[in-house]
């Protein structure tokens, strides 16, 4: 069982910048592919930015190519979000997960693929 745990989120201005972490309690994080995901009122779950297990490969979904970028330390079983030139619309909960993979080039966008999750962190952009 992998616990993620999820800091970082609060109440920003448009155009500002905000690092979200993801701490994970498996000794084998470096073993899974993460994903983040955000969940605004009254709309789906949906992608954001992808990353694989070693850290070579990164995807994003196209509303942040360029904005955002995922990294991760598996020294540290943590992997970030640095979200920048922040957006009204991108305010929502954010959500990391969690994918096993050892794949270096599979990209994972999709929900189910994800096997835990952490609990959300809100991010509020104003305008």
């Amino acid at each position: 069982q992998v616990q993620l745990v999820e800091s970082g989120g609060g109440l920003v201005q448009a155009g500002g910048s905000l690092t979200l972490s993801c701490a994970a309690s498996e000794r084998t994080f470096s073993s899974y592919a993460m994903g983040w995901f955000r969940q605004a009122p009254g709309k789906e779950r949906e992608f954001v930015a992808f990353i694989t297990w070693s850290g070579g490969r990164t995807y994003y979904e196209d509303s942040v190519k360029g904005r955002f970028t995922i990294s991760r330390d598996n020294a540290k079983n943590t992997v970030y979000l640095q979200m920048n030139s922040l957006k009204p619309e991108d305010t929502a909960v954010y959500y990391c997960a969690a994918a096993r993979s050892w794949s270096s080039t599979l990209i994972i966008t999709t929900r189910n693929r994800y096997d835990y999750w952490g609990q959300g962190t809100q991010v509020t952009v104003s305008s």
